[in-house]
This record gives structure tokens, C-alpha cells and sequence, in this order.
């Protein structure tokens, strides 16, 4: 583990009261139980079958995210003991949480996931399709998901002005869509952006989860 690069990060998220959510994604069973024995908690996958491995190898008391594409099928897999799904892009994915989430009697976290960035390899809901979501009258019948903010991710580019504006452009929809459908809901407060490339960034424009892995982990 890069503990120097911790060390510096862990004030900058408590000053900006957001959490740090680490990628493992390829990396060893090894380097994960090293993050943990420093007292890291909340491991991020991008791969549903990675995920499983790992969760069932590893301490119960770990928070699982998963922050990648996901496909309707493959959501049984992780009901059992997901805790956050940030990459949620449209309602049928939804109601299939739903639905395994209730046959394990469970309330699943997730999150809307908003395409802002400028590449069309990118997934995500843009504001039109977020907001007919929210008033699907589907929607308003699933009770074992709750939303509990959005992600989204910035281009990838050097270019940190564009980086910055897809990033305030997020967090301007964000305060719109919680201003509009989740003032009473007090849950809604999420805000999953930034990175190893530029979570400093994400911190400025309002990130309350940071999805980091390269960084953390040594060379």
C-alpha cells in the first residue's frame, strides 16, 4: 500500500467531508488485506466475478461497491451483500436490483450514473433520461432500492479546465435532481466523482466519494 499517498489524501477528505471508496480491481487478494489491516473498508470493483471472488476471501465487514457496467444478469450474483451500486443507467437495471434485492430482503444503495464526459465510450443517463426515470411511475414503486445520489465520470484527458467543467456540470444536476425529487430525503447526498487522474478536482467541484486505485497501491 502507497501509505505516503494516504497520509496526504486523508486530510484533504476530511476536509472536504467526502470518503474514499479503493479500486482493487486486478489486484491481488494480497494488496487488498493490506488495505484492510491499515483499516480501509470500502473496496470498489469494476467486474461482477471479480467482485464475488474477492468478497468471499476476504472479511465480512467490508463494504462492497460496485462501480462498473452492469449487466441485468449478473445482478443475482451480487445482491446477497452488495452495499452501493454506483453505475445504475437506466430503469430496468433498477427494477432487476429490486427484485433480487427483495428476494434476499434487502434494501440495495445505488446510484444514477450521468453521462458527462465528451467520449462516446462512456455510459450513463444524460439529464432528460435521468429525469424521465425519476418520474417513471415504475420507479416510484421499487421498495427495496434507494437512491442515493449520482456518479459520473470526466473524460479522459489532460485537459483539466474540460475536466472541471464536466465535473460542476455534475454537480449542478445533482443539486437539481435532489432539489426536485429528493428534498425530504435526506439519504440523497452522494456525489461519486474523481479519481487517481483527478480526484483533486472532484474534491473542489463537491465529491463526497472518491473511487481511487492505482494510487493507492505501490508500484
Amino acid at each position: 500500500m502507497n501509505t505516503a499517498f494516504y497520509n496526504e489524501l486523508a486530510p484533504q477528505l476530511k476536509a472536504h467531508q467526502a470518503t474514499l471508496i479503493a479500486v482493487t480491481k486486478n489486484q491481488p487478494l494480497s494488496a487488498l488485506q493490506e488495505l484492510y489491516d491499515f483499516g480501509l473498508r470500502r473496496f470498489g470493483e469494476n467486474r461482477v466475478q471479480e467482485l464475488c471472488e474477492k468478497q468471499q476471501q476476504l472479511p465480512a465487514d467490508i463494504e462492497w461497491h460496485l462501480i462498473g457496467h452492469l449487466q441485468s444478469n449478473k445482478v443475482k450474483y451480487i445482491a446477497p451483500f452488495i452495499s452501493y451500486i454506483h453505475s445504475v443507467d437506466s430503469l430496468k437495471l433498477l427494477e432487476e436490483i429490486n427484485k433480487h434485492a427483495a428476494a434476499n430482503n434487502r434494501i440495495i444503495k445505488c446510484m444514477l450514473q450521468c453521462y458527462i464526459a465528451s467520449e462516446e465510450t462512456k455510459y450513463g443517463l444524460d439529464e432528460q433520461e435521468l429525469i424521465d426515470l425519476l418520474n417513471d411511475p415504475n420507479f416510484k414503486t421499487l421498495q427495496h432500492i434507494e437512491i442515493v445520489g449520482l456518479m459520473g465520470m470526466a473524460t479522459n484527458t489532460s485537459d483539466t479546465k474540460l475536466i472541471a467543467q464536466e465535473f460542476k456540470h455534475l454537480k449542478n444536476i445533482f443539486n437539481q435532481i435532489q432539489s426536485q425529487f429528493f428534498s425530504t430525503q435526506k439519504s440523497f447526498k452522494e456525489l461519486s466523482m474523481g479519481m487517481s487522474s483527478d480526484y483533486q478536482i472532484a474534491l473542489a467541484c463537491g465529491s463526497t466519494m472518491l473511487r481511487i486505485g492505482s494510487m493507492l497501491f505501490n508500484p
